[in-house]
């Protein structure tokens, strides 16, 4: 609805309802903006409390598990031999001479034309644990033996290929898998002439080299054999694997060879060392993320001329930093009934509170006892230690229902809140903004009505008989 206001009273009613509107509004929007600014710093300084937070407790997992305790490293790598090893592998030195490697079996049958039949009847093959057969027609190719032997169902050890030289095709039998253990072997049924082992028919494919075996034959060439792989460790003690990896030969180490020993080379010289870098590296970690931690806390809880801090005389801040203080130099159990603190670890503060390690006192409590250093740490399964006891008072601070994601979530409500009561108190200025004019509107027509009424009673007294008008001469 246009409302054309001013025109009977001569005032401006629009400008004049604007300010009166505006005159509503300005006192509470500037309250809004400063609720919203100041639930937004602190949402922001929680968040980046948390987060510190979250990187010390980050830091402290290198030091919460067991596993990453006395590992061991393995030095002697070469062209030769790969190394991987167990926490459970024996510190000390070995030699080991790669005498030979494993190899997969191979076969190759005599030339035969493409469209040659090969014999009617049953051929079984065996390599490792698989055993399968497959069954021949009178008019079946090479090719269709070859195929048959691919897609037998039962077939997870043989590939068949054919190849084609100038004497014709060759069916090209070898074994996935390598050592002594998985050489093939090929027995025939031979029904076109029922003989299994003659270079006739079905048996021209027939393999058993076992010359004790009823079924011996060697119809077909062998153009790799299968063998283990050989090692001599320390220059005496011989050891076979069907692979070319010999798995816990010595205790928690697998060797794997690569290349057979010359008789020029030198043997391959391996040792294993005890290897305790988790602690260093894990308390390094924590202290660096902890020093971070503590200059995010001074600067969020600084208070002063210069200004304060976000979270100046907060208790969440003050309560965070007071229990992390008190674990720092809290004592526990390392065994034997003895205890340890992070202080006799070589961990110094300073008078502002940063942390630093002396690497050289850790190192030597390390060497002198290593299992008091770990259990100190991870503690045992009815005392917590150091690590796991930090870790559990970060997640009460962390967890996605801890102290400190509370706080973000009661403070976000409160932000909705606002834009809440902002779209409410715009509605509330509308329907003040229409009753404003409305009212100033029927004043104004009231008042153009009057001035009507005026200017006709002045007319028709001017029009009276008798009415004399004053000589403006």
């Amino acid at each position: 609805m246009l409302s054309f206001t001013g025109i009977g009273s001569g005032l401006q009613v629009s400008e004049i309802v604007d300010a009166l509107v505006g005159a509503e509004r300005a006192p509470f929007e500037s309250r809004l903006i400063r609720q919203e600014t100041t639930l937004t710093t602190d949402i922001s300084a929680v968040g980046a409390l948390k987060s510190a937070v979250e990187a010390v407790q980050e830091s402290i997992t290198n030091l919460s598990d067991p596993e990453k305790y006395q590992q061991r490293s393995a030095s002697g790598v070469d062209d030769f031999v790969t190394l991987t090893s167990s926490k459970e592998a024996s510190v000390g030195s070995y030699s080991i001479n790669v005498d030979s490697l494993a190899s997969t079996h191979k076969l190759s049958s005599a030339g035969f034309d493409s469209a040659d039949a090969i014999g009617e009847g049953t051929l079984t093959l065996v390599s490792g644990d698989t055993t399968f057969d497959i069954t021949t027609t009178a008019t079946d190719t090479l090719s269709d033996i070859r195929d048959a032997i691919n897609d037998s169902a039962d077939n997870d050890a043989i590939i068949a290929t054919i190849i084609t030289g100038d004497d014709g095709q060759h069916l090209v039998l070898s074994s996935k898998d390598t050592g002594l253990s998985n050489a093939i072997t090929i027995t025939a049924d031979d029904t076109g002439d029922a003989n299994n082992t003659d270079n006739l028919g079905l048996s021209r494919l027939a393999y058993q080299p076992d010359n004790l075996a009823p079924d011996f034959a060697t119809n077909l060439t062998e153009v790799k054999p299968a063998a283990d792989a050989q090692i001599t460790v320390d220059g005496t003690l011989v050891v076979t694997s069907d692979t070319n990896t010999f798995t816990n030969v010595i205790d928690g180490i697998d060797i794997t060879a690569k290349k057979m020993h010359g008789v020029d080379d030198e043997v391959s010289n391996i040792s294993i060392a005890e290897n305790n870098s988790n602690i260093i590296s894990g308390l390094n970690g924590f202290v660096d993320s902890y020093n971070e931690l503590l200059k995010l806390s001074n600067d969020l809880g600084r208070a002063g001329e210069d200004g304060a801090g976000a979270m100046a005389g907060d208790s969440l801040l003050r309560g965070l930093m007071s229990k992390l203080r008190k674990e720092l130099s809290s004592s526990f159990d390392s065994g034997n009934d003895t205890s340890l603190s992070l202080s006799q670890l070589g961990v110094r503060t300073d008078r502002y509170g940063a942390l630093s390690v002396d690497t050289a006192d850790l190192n030597e409590f390390i060497s002198n006892d290593v299992d008091g250093v770990q259990q100190f740490f991870v503690g045992s399964d009815t005392k917590d230690g150091f690590a796991t006891s930090m870790d559990k008072l970060m997640g009460f601070y962390t967890d996605s229902d801890g102290i400190i994601q509370n706080r973000i979530d009661s403070k976000t409500t409160q932000l909705e809140r606002i834009d809440d009561d902002r779209v409410s108190f715009a509605r509330k200025m509308e329907d003040l903004e229409t009753r404003l004019l409305a009212q100033y509107n029927a004043m104004d027509l009231l008042v153009a009505n009057l001035n009507s009424t005026s200017s006709y009673i002045q007319a028709q007294l001017d029009n009276m008989p008798g009415v004399v008008r004053k000589s403006d001469n």
